[in-house]
């Protein structure tokens, strides 16, 4: 059973006004699409798996996860080990045809898409639509006006060795391959002030092809629009958001979405540190020489009335887990493609994750059975239970908060068979963790694990423990006991931190038993 998480906040203010974010966590780059009442977001998930997340809403306020689009990333043989600034960039949501479609750009290997009749699948496998290096960001356009089909994409300087440019390709109408050497629509070295222009989105309105694309940097940048007669250009561009006088930075890199109702809105995102990306909602209209005008005259908001549509309840997506039957909720992904028996069903509550052999077991960052969800914004208490069924010397498991830096506390199973309280971590520039704290016997194998993360993303660790031998000061069981110094959590590359649990034992023969956490709980601090 999964939940929102206790009194964590949602952006419906419950008196017919929101309050950005709307999504308060990690969903980076996202993309809407609207099919009668019904909202669809998905964001980038870089190499965690599944991927290509899937949110529904009917307000564009109130969102719940509802699924993956892609069960395992390929080429499968480069996602065996974490990959997390690869993968999954900044996907388009469309529909066409009585499909959902959901094309995105692979740096390393090219654009790849999925499809499905309906948004709970089945969602085909991969398709390679146009392989290559550097490729990001891809966007299709079925032209109704035309009857043509249309594909964009940006480029990676990292692997190119160029970018702030957009090119352009005509497209097979079934979506499976572009059909020709494609040509540059937009040059923003040509751009006075323009740089790093990415993560395009394609439209057609009002007689014009409009792409919609951010520049300037995820933190420091603006949302620009794009505007031609033909699709091949030439383009007249504008900034059409920009942080201005207010606290939202850099926003911009979404989509755009016409309610039933005929009101136009942007959803975008807030680069927010160790928090990643959060979603914000713009209200969205049209100017007298018809350029989109977003927000606040161009500045974001933030408060400002719902859209005009049915009153949802309020909601978020899910991130508490009971576990039931050892099955874990849609929130959780594994930091690479997953094997068999990393975490197995059970008739019982609780997840039971294999003690997984591994060489990297000084290093979380390379683990790829890790399974992992997103740090939520604002101050927050997480707590799981832990039991440690492994007796493997050196065997352990715990709860992470994983980033370029992180920090776990946890169970490890020491030479002479006792479990003991240890608490790790790794600065961004070490290859492998130190301790934090000195370990601390338990006379059982039970733990009550806790990380209270501040509103900035400072974390405090500490524990509960019926068979704590002492803590510090204590002669007696329980807790909660702190233990090492605070912590700052940090994102990765592009990604936020990420709340996380693993098992895994030192390399050797035989099955190296397994770990049960029970009742993930993360509340409002």
């Amino acid at each position: 059973m999964t939940g929102a998480g206790a009194g964590l906040a949602t952006g419906d203010l419950g008196d017919g006004r929101y309050r950005n974010p709307v999504l308060a966590a990690d969903w980076s780059d996202p993309d809407v699409v609207r099919v009668g009442e019904d909202y669809h977001l998905t964001a980038s998930s870089f190499g965690r798996a599944p991927g290509l997340p899937l949110l529904h809403s009917r307000d564009l306020v109130n969102w719940t996860l509802v699924g993956h689009a892609l069960e395992r990333l390929e080429p499968a043989a480069a996602f065996t080990a974490p990959r997390h600034d690869r993968g999954v960039w900044a996907p388009s949501f469309r529909h066409h045809d009585g499909r959902f479609w959901i094309f995105w750009g692979d740096p390393d290997h090219g654009v790849f898409q999925v499809n499905a009749p309906s948004v709970r699948g089945p969602w085909t496998a991969p398709h390679l639509v146009k392989a290559g290096r550097g490729l990001i960001d891809a966007c299709p356009l079925w032209d109704e006006e035309s009857g043509e089909a249309h594909l964009v994409h940006g480029w990676a300087k990292s692997r190119a060795g160029f970018n702030n440019r957009l090119t352009g390709h005509r497209m097979s109408p079934d979506g499976t391959k572009v059909l020709d050497e494609g040509r540059v629509l937009v040059d923003a070295d040509r751009l006075p002030g323009w740089f790093t222009l990415e993560g395009p989105k394609l439209y057609r309105h009002d007689g014009w092809y409009w792409i919609f694309a951010p520049a300037g940097g995820v933190a420091t940048g603006w949302q620009g629009a794009f505007r031609s007669r033909s699709f091949f250009g030439p383009y007249e561009e504008r900034i059409v958001l920009a942080q201005g006088d207010t606290d939202v930075n850099g926003p911009h890199q979404g989509g755009w979405v016409r309610t039933q109702r005929g009101e136009d809105w942007f959803l975008h995102f807030q680069q927010s540190g160790a928090h990643g990306r959060l979603v914000h909602l713009q209200p969205m209209r049209w100017d007298a020489d018809g350029w989109p005008v977003l927000g606040d005259a161009g500045a974001p908001v933030r408060v400002h009335r719902k859209p005009d549509l049915p009153e949802q309840p309020a909601a978020r997506p899910a991130v508490d887990d009971t576990f039931p039957g050892g099955r874990f909720g849609r929130q959780w992904q594994w930091t690479a493609n997953p094997l068999a028996g990393w975490a197995s069903q059970h008739t019982g509550d609780g997840l039971r994750l294999d003690c997984v052999r591994s060489d990297r077991l000084d290093d979380l960052r390379g683990a790829p059975h890790v399974l992992t969800q997103r740090l939520p914004a604002g101050a927050v208490v997480v707590e799981v239970g832990l039991r440690l069924g492994s007796a493997a010397p050196g065997a352990r498991a715990g709860l992470v908060v994983l980033g370029d830096a992180y920090a776990w506390i946890g169970l490890e199973r020491a030479p002479d068979g006792t479990a003991r309280l240890v608490h790790r971590f790794a600065p961004a520039n070490a290859d492998r963790e130190r301790d934090a704290a000195r370990s601390r016997p338990l006379t059982g194998d039970r733990v009550l694990l806790r990380i209270e993360v501040t509103a900035d993303a400072r974390c405090r660790f500490s524990y509960e423990a019926s068979g704590a031998a002492s803590g510090p000061g204590h002669g007696h069981d329980g807790g909660p006991f702190p233990l090492g110094p605070e912590f700052a959590a940090t994102p990765w590359r592009w990604v936020g931190a990420l709340l996380g649990l693993f098992a895994g034992a030192p390399e050797g023969a035989g099955h190296a038993g397994t770990a049960v956490f029970s009742d993930f709980r993360v509340t409002a601090a």
